[in-house]
């Protein structure tokens, strides 16, 4: 009796205390504390080091794209394919803006050094995202590991499943997402399937149906465009949007042909549990807790996989992103592939449609960029619709698909553009019935101010 009840109530106290403290850092709004504080602890360690430590961070940041530009090469994997090519490629660029940008060269360049392009990518994207995903990782440790995915897992499983397809411990990317961020989502989702409690199927649909911008980036969005009148309607309908859309295209290829495979090749063993469903989600979360190795241990190797994630990602985001924003300003591509979307305007009557099927086009560079190109002249329908779609599409080229592409879920980028095609005309599809239904008018011009 006495040797069971040691090692059960150390394992109860780490499912319990362990786990609520992963929920503080990611999902508590310090707000509560302090009307100053509008963020949670994570992102909180993240702005304070930028706010009080920003001439070290850069220096972090622009080694991290120097080790991220040379690790294909070290490790030899840099022309494995021709996207490891093209990424190899992408790193390399990404760490040469970087250089310019941290010492200020070519200052000549006025593109290059305007607020919303090299300073932007640099400033406002790799720095904070180069932070983010190291940091989150070392407390996803307590979040994702010590029962809690488990223990929910087993509670919304009768749900997650028939809607999505995939286990009850999604519901945790889910909320993650919304309240924190794509890449702390996607630290999730890799972790869980490294770890083999996700399928290739599950981690992909997870990935491309959840891992959506936090709801800082709609607040953003929502002030561009003038909608913050509108704000708590836009924010559930865009999260409604997104989730409906997840279940729509978790049953389309590709994700539907993508198999349900483990990471290294069988499952996590789940033990034979009996008694009610709470009862089961207890006894599994206290039983994943009692696994787990020292926290000292589990929180350094976090930090490595973060680390690793980090290299992947940040030289990648910002030369990638870079030649999203130079083709959107100075060739017409996205013009033409606008004329895609057009129809999907033009059946229900929505005024300006060119002008909507370019903004749903130009989302695939950078989720702001629709903003920014229909702040001024789009409708309110418009607007609104737009401002739903740059957030339910989820992919696009400068952060979340070179962060899936950092991850270890098998995707290939013409399975990534074929969801993002389908995720936008089917957020298009939902959302102006939907705010049509609100009442936004066509006749209504709102610029943002």
């Amino acid at each position: 009796m006495s040797e069971n009840a040691a090692p059960r109530s150390s394992a109860l106290w780490k499912f319990v205390v362990f786990s609520l403290f992963g929920l503080f850092m990611f999902f508590f709004k310090l707000e509560w504390l302090s009307p100053n504080l509008k963020s949670v602890p994570v992102d909180f360690i993240v702005s304070s080091l930028q706010s009080r430590a920003m001439p070290a961070v850069k220096i972090f940041i622009l080694a991290v794209m120097y080790v991220g530009a040379a690790m294909p090469f070290i490790k030899g994997t840099w022309n494995k394919n021709g996207m490891d090519i093209f990424m190899s490629i992408a790193k390399i660029c990404g760490a040469a803006i970087g250089t310019i940008m941290y010492f200020g060269l070519w200052r000549s360049n006025a593109w290059l050094w305007r607020g919303d392009i090299g300073p932007f990518l640099f400033d406002k994207l790799a720095i904070p995202v180069g932070l983010v995903i190291p940091i989150g990782s070392v407390f996803l440790a307590f979040l994702a590991s010590y029962g809690l995915m488990e223990f929910i897992g087993v509670l919304v499983d009768c749900v997650m499943r028939p809607l999505f397809r995939t286990p009850g411990r999604s519901a945790i990317d889910a909320v993650a997402s919304f309240v924190g961020s794509y890449s702390i989502a996607l630290i999730i989702t890799n972790g869980v399937y490294r770890s083999n409690r996700y399928t290739a199927r599950e981690a992909a649909v997870i990935a491309t149906g959840f891992s959506t911008v936090s709801m800082t980036f709609l607040l953003v969005v929502a002030r561009t465009l003038g909608l913050m009148d509108h704000w708590t309607p836009y924010f559930f309908v865009a999260m409604l949007v997104t989730f409906i859309v997840t279940a729509i295209t978790a049953r389309l290829w590709p994700l539907c042909s993508i198999p349900d495979t483990y990471f290294d090749g069988a499952a996590a063993p789940e033990p034979r549990l009996e008694g009610g469903r709470l009862e089961r989600a207890w006894q599994i979360g206290i039983r994943t807790a009692a696994a787990q190795p020292n926290v000292f241990k589990l929180c350094g190797d976090n930090l490595w996989a973060g680390l690793k994630m980090a290299f992947a990602v940040i030289p990648a985001i910002t030369s990638v992103g870079l030649l999203g924003l130079w083709l959107a300003e100075f060739t017409p591509v996205f013009d033409w592939f606008g004329y895609i979307f057009y129809p999907f305007f033009k059946v229900f009557g929505v005024a300006q449609p060119v002008l909507g099927g370019k903004a749903a086009a130009i989302c695939l560079p950078e989720m702001f960029l629709p903003a920014i190109l229909i702040k001024g002249s789009g409708t309110m329908l418009l607007k609104f619709v737009i401002a739903v779609v740059s957030i339910s599409e989820i992919l696009f080229f400068s952060a979340s698909i070179p962060c899936i592409m950092g991850t270890d879920i098998p995707l290939k980028i013409r399975d990534i553009l074929v969801i993002w095609f389908e995720r936008v005309v089917l957020s298009i599809l939902i959302t102006v019935p939907i705010g049509m239904w609100m009442g936004f008018s066509d006749a209504v011009q709102a610029a943002a101010k």
